[in-house]
Parts: structure tokens; C-alpha cells; sequence
């Protein structure tokens, strides 16, 4: 058994030690205490309008944010736009390259270059040429139209025709005055190298000439006859006129802002859009049917009387009930239907667009997109989004125009199934004539 000696200083080196220990723990606890109190002295030192302050801080540098994202979204959608129209665009240009025979001319091309026993080209070797479908008299589809121009009296020998001056050219053909048996006629005259470029050119000839030897309507062209010896006698004879409806409406000369001729009287302008719109029901009702898919006032033409004649059919064809056409040689961008640019499927309600573009223009006596800047490149771009159209003429002009002005907007809309028929056209123009032209009298 400790003495008590012993036991006091037992007790008094215990006593040492338990206060050694806390004073090795009281460091750290001191410091955590420390902190907490330090942050709650902190936020407890801090205003309400402090606070505020910081708290509106945050929302600003939010709502940065936010703004920022909506932008970089903004413009991953219009990059996208872009590249789909940029895509639409190249698509459009393959099919042009397409049908007019590029495609096949490089291809053809590559062909011979791979089965010529020269692999390698020095510089002095000679290019190949063209290849020309020969011969081009043969051709099933020649011989069939041929066949039907003899039977049916239209058939053309080119000794028949005199050529007088030039009085038209197109990107394949120039148009001649001529006189043909003591009348004057106008000859379109398709160039080689129509033929020469072009693998589907005998077929785009027997199919111009058939649409019109099949046209009876007093407000369509009327064939006279054709010779049918291409590529040097290419030749398709009509009826001369030497006015079209954009010479009547704007006078010679290119596109412009300024009026050079008086504008015709409004009934008058108003007559002529019916007489088209009658021409086109004609082709539209026929089976099948058939499409124009280039109508524009340079395509048609103005007799003595100043009475239409629609023409240029080298971009017409047939239509069956219910077919839809899918080809990218249509047509000139400003009166082009924005899903032909897109190259979509499209029907005879391309046609119907083009009227309301030329509608619109009588009306206004204006050329279409003339109050832009824009080329037919971004013309087709626009029109291809639904974000243009030419500008219309103000209902308070005056001569009771607000029910022509709906009928335009139906005309080109974007939707083809909203526009109306060319039937529903004639009773409309019919029906204004009767009530409005003969009270301006």
C-alpha cells in the first residue's frame, strides 16, 4: 500500500498531465471556434443593403451568361440556315449540271481518259472534244416528232426559209425574223452547241415542239412548223410578233427605276392579266397537263391588237394527275417558285406563283424586287426562306385594288397548295372585271 506521500505525487503528476493534454487540444479547438465566429461576425456585420447589392451583383453576371448562351444558340441556328440554303444551292447546281448533259460530258470524258492506252497526257496532246451524239437524225424521239410533223402538214424544209435580221437570243438559241411561203414568221434558231453540251438537247427539242403543235387557244403562241435537221437546223417557226409583254409594260432596255414609256391604262393592264390567266388554265386542264414552268413577261407576247400570246415552251412539260416534277432547270429566279429554287417536288402551282409575280407587276407597273439591291442569286435565297416578296401596291392607291392584292398573296404564297387554279383565277379576274373596270368607265 503508497504511502500518502507516495499518493500526492501520484495525484500531482496526473493533475500535470491532464492539463498538458489540454493545452495541446485547446490550440485547434480555439482555431475552429475562431473561423465560425469570424464568418458569423462577418454576415452579421454586413447590411441589408449590402446584400443587396451583392445579390443584384449575381443576377447581372447571370443574366450575362444567359445572354451569351442565347446568343451562341442564335448563331448555331443561323450557321445552319446557311449551310442548308448553301446546300440547296449546290444541289440546284448539280441538277442544272445534270440536265443540261455537263455530268455525263465529265464522265464520258473520264471514261475515255481511263480506257485510252496513254495513261499520261504530254503537253503537247490535243484535248478531246465534245462528244456529239451521232447521228443526232436518228433519234428515236426526233423520229417520232418527225413523223408526226409530216403527217400533220408542219413539217419545215430549211430552204423554205429566208433568215432576216436577229431579233432575239436566248442562253440556247437566237431568234430571226424571217418570211416563210410570203409571211413573216420568227425562227428560234438552237445553237450546236446546244446539242453539242447537252446529252438530253435532241429530247428538250421534240419536247418543245410537241407541247406547242398540240396548242389550239387563241392566247398561246402558235407554230407554224419546224425543221427538224439538228444540230445545224434546229429551227422552230411561229407566228411574228415583235412586242413581248415586258416591252409593253416597261418599254426597251434592261431593268430600271425609271419609267421611260407612259404606263398603259390600269383596265387595260388588267385585260392582259386575264388573257394569261386564260391561256394557263387552257395548258393546265389539257392531259395531261401541261406546265409552262418559265412564265414571265418576257416569255410572252403582244399581237397588233395588244391581245397576249404565251411562248417559250423549251422549259414545259407534261404533268400527269397527281405527278409531281423534281428537276432543277426551271425558270428565272425572280418569278421562280421558292420550292422549285429549293428543289423540291413541285406541281403546276409553280406556274400560278409566277402569274402572281406578274400580276403584282402590271398592277404596280414595276419591275419585281426593283426597290432592292439584291442580285437573283440572293433573290432566290430570300424568296427560298418565305422572307421575300415583291413589293405590293397600297390598298388606298385608289381603283378598288384590295381584292387584286389578296388575289396576288394567294398567288405566292409559300404553301403551293394554298394558291389557287388558274379557273379560280379567271372567275376572280372575270368577276372584278365586270364590277369594278366598268364603273372606272
Amino acid at each position: 500500500m503508497a504511502s500518502p506521500q507516495t499518493q500526492k505525487n501520484l495525484s500531482r503528476h496526473s493533475s500535470k498531465n491532464s492539463k498538458a493534454k489540454q493545452e495541446q487540444t485547446s490550440p485547434l479547438l480555439g482555431g475552429c471556434c475562431r473561423s465560425v465566429k469570424t464568418v458569423e461576425s462577418t454576415v452579421s456585420t454586413l447590411q441589408p443593403h449590402q446584400l443587396q447589392q451583392r445579390y443584384q451583383s449575381l443576377e447581372v453576371k447571370v443574366a450575362g451568361l444567359e445572354k451569351e448562351v442565347q446568343k451562341q444558340t442564335e448563331l448555331r441556328v443561323m450557321y445552319k440556315k446557311k449551310m442548308e440554303r448553301t446546300q440547296d444551292y449546290l444541289k440546284y447546281c448539280l441538277q442544272i449540271a445534270q440536265e443540261n448533259g455537263i455530268l455525263d460530258l465529265i464522265i464520258h470524258s473520264k471514261a475515255e481518259l481511263q480506257q485510252s492506252p496513254l495513261s499520261v497526257r504530254t503537253i503537247n496532246s490535243t484535248p478531246t472534244s465534245p462528244l456529239i451524239p451521232t447521228p443526232l437524225h436518228h433519234h428515236p424521239s426526233l423520229a417520232d416528232i418527225t413523223h408526226q410533223a409530216k403527217i400533220n402538214g408542219w413539217f419545215i424544209n430549211p430552204s423554205e426559209i429566208q433568215l432576216e435580221e436577229k431579233i432575239g437570243q436566248g442562253s440556247t438559241a437566237i431568234i430571226h425574223r424571217g418570211t416563210w411561203r410570203g409571211i413573216d414568221v420568227a425562227v428560234k434558231c438552237l445553237s450546236t452547241e446546244f446539242f453539242s453540251t447537252n446529252t438530253n438537247g435532241v429530247e428538250f427539242f421534240a419536247q418543245e415542239l410537241e407541247t406547242l403543235s398540240k396548242q389550239r387557244h387563241r392566247f398561246v403562241l402558235h407554230l407554224m412548223g419546224a425543221c427538224l435537221d439538228p444540230p445545224h437546223h434546229a429551227w422552230v417557226v411561229t407566228e411574228y410578233l415583235s412586242t413581248t409583254l415586258n416591252e409593253w409594260l416597261h418599254g426597251p432596255g434592261k431593268r430600271s427605276k425609271d419609267r421611260i414609256v407612259q404606263l398603259p391604262p390600269f383596265k387595260d393592264r388588267v385585260m392582259r392579266a386575264l388573257e394569261i390567266a386564260q391561256a394557263m388554265q387552257y395548258l393546265h386542264e389539257q392531259k395531261p397537263k401541261v406546265i409552262h414552268r418559265d412564265l414571265k413577261p418576257s416569255n410572252i407576247f403582244m399581237d397588233d391588237g395588244m391581245h397576249v400570246r404565251v411562248a417559250d415552251f423549251g422549259h414545259a412539260r407534261f404533268l400527269g394527275e397527281d405527278e409531281m416534277a423534281l428537276t432543277g432547270e426551271t425558270g428565272t429566279y425572280v418569278y421562280m417558285a421558292p420550292e422549285v429554287i429549293r428543289c423540291e417536288p413541285y406541281n403546276e402551282k409553280c406556274d400560278v406563283y409566277s402569274f402572281g409575280i406578274i400580276l403584282n407587276e402590271l398592277l404596280t407597273g414595276k419591275f419585281p424586287y426593283i426597290e432592292t439591291q439584291f442580285g437573283p442569286a440572293k433573290i432566290a435565297l430570300e424568296v427560298a426562306g418565305g422572307k421575300l416578296r415583291p413589293m405590293l401596291l397600297s390598298r388606298n392607291d385608289g381603283n378598288q385594288v384590295e381584292e387584286l392584292v389578296d388575289l396576288i398573296c394567294l398567288c405566292w404564297d409559300s404553301n403551293p397548295s394554298t394558291r389557287p387554279s388558274f379557273a379560280t383565277i379567271n372567275r376572280s379576274l372575270k368577276s372584278y372585271a365586270k364590277r369594278v373596270l366598268q364603273s372606272l368607265n
